[in-house]
């Protein structure tokens, strides 16, 4: 079953990358660097955007983090880095955008959070502040609101009013009614501060997957604003990375979302573009993009005794992922292709033949061979200790002339 028609909203250019309408979902990271520290700062951005994140947020949220974003995005274009960094504000943003001019024209977009200036009081000048800077610099703005820091007084109005109703809805129910409102009425009131339609992109944020469901579904059906997606302190390892997936591909398979996040926590000196490639797998999984060549590898059973196949296809999919910034330079469509690395003869020609390229190893008393299929035709078969150097070489070949314009000076032939 595909994917639900995307739903139609207002597109935005943020940097360069355009979000919304029918353009591609796109996936952002945040790091966690302390901005004032610009080279830290700086590396990770490279770091992400060598993974394949196409936005970065970096928290602004004192001056010493303000004054040193200049420098951290004049580094990325000096080394040829030209993915757009998001500044994180909360609380004193009205303050630094102000003071602090290049920032604000260094920043590609802008991320107010509507619990934390003092929008829907009387004075809402924090706020007004920030917008006014964001038409002044030209600069598109993310209203996120979370739940944990949701405005309160709008939260408590909209309670009374529940519990003085017929019907009273449960404490949950107006919390998820709250936070659309918030969003909307904060959009509102930036468009009256004279942003465009055409600047404002809304998010709407809580941890539990049924409630982020509910909200953007809500969100969804009362705007055109574009959307981002993201499960707030989605929480540690697979617990984290199962939560985003089953709350993210909802809402992308019923056509909503425009950005998306995966807010993983990361464990301690781990890997922070992990929650790039956990974007990316959910997009191409449900063939919305594409983003490297997949590998099929079988579980394993008492069949495949040996870890072999295991490290083959550890190895391999590790050596796609680190060749796709040269091939995606030189090969176009190699990130749609399919390679297959299975344990034994029970799936594995099967499974081999369906793939663009596959090797099905050999599996507990089975014959030591490994035939390898090429677009569904046995190729050849290897044997011995060098199976994986020579199954990589086989993969180079097939690359160059499948998606390259260059042939191969030989064919491979049947062992």
């Amino acid at each position: 079953m595909a994917a639900s028609p995307r739903r139609k909203s207002v597109v935005i250019n943020i940097g360069g990358v355009k979000v919304g309408g029918s353009n591609p979902i796109v996936v952002q990271s945040m790091t966690n660097t302390d901005t004032a520290d610009s080279a830290a700062t700086a590396n990770q951005i490279m770091q992400l955007a060598r993974a394949g994140s196409e936005l970065v947020r970096v928290t602004v949220n004192t001056e010493e983090a303000a004054q040193a974003v200049p420098t951290i995005v004049s580094t990325l274009r000096d080394f040829g880095v030209n993915v757009p960094v998001i500044g994180d504000f909360h609380y004193n943003g009205h303050i630094l955008l102000k003071k602090y001019p290049g920032c604000a024209r260094a920043l590609a977009k802008y991320r107010i959070n509507p619990g934390n200036v003092n929008i829907g009081r009387k004075q809402d000048d924090n706020f007004r502040i920030m917008i006014e800077a964001a038409v002044e610099y030209d600069r598109p703005v993310r209203i996120g609101v979370n739940w944990g820091s949701l405005d309160s007084v709008l939260l408590t109005r909209m309670m009374d009013e529940n519990s003085r109703a017929p019907e009273p809805l449960d404490a949950m129910e107006v919390t998820k009614r709250a936070i659309v409102e918030s969003a909307l009425r904060s959009a509102e009131a930036a468009e009256r501060y004279g942003l465009g339609r055409d600047k404002i992109i809304l998010s709407a944020k809580v941890s539990n997957v049924q409630d982020l469901i509910d909200v953007y579904q809500m969100m969804a059906a009362r705007c055109d604003y574009p959307l981002h997606l993201g499960l707030t302190e989605a929480g540690l390892g697979s617990k984290g990375i199962v939560a985003t997936t089953a709350a993210l591909s909802i809402l992308l398979q019923q056509g909503i979302g425009d950005t998306i996040r995966a807010s993983l926590t990361p464990l301690p000196n781990g890997d922070r573009a992990d929650e790039v490639i956990v974007c990316q797998h959910i997009l191409q999984a449900l063939n919305l993009r594409s983003f490297t060549p997949q590998v099929a590898a079988c579980p394993g059973c008492g069949r495949t005794t040996s870890t072999f196949f295991q490290d083959m296809a550890d190895q391999i999919q590790t050596y796609l992922r680190e060749q796709m910034p040269l091939w995606r330079e030189k090969y176009a469509g190699v990130e749609e292709m399919k390679v297959a690395v299975m344990g034994c003869v029970v799936n594995g020609p099967g499974e081999s033949k369906h793939a663009n390229i596959g090797i099905s190893l050999p599996g507990t008393f089975e014959n030591p061979v490994a035939p390898v299929y090429v677009d569904g035709k046995l190729s050849t078969t290897l044997r011995g200790d060098h199976i994986v150097a020579e199954f990589r070489e086989i993969l180079d070949n097939y690359v160059a002339r499948r998606y390259g314009i260059e042939q191969p000076s030989e064919e491979l032939t049947v062992a």
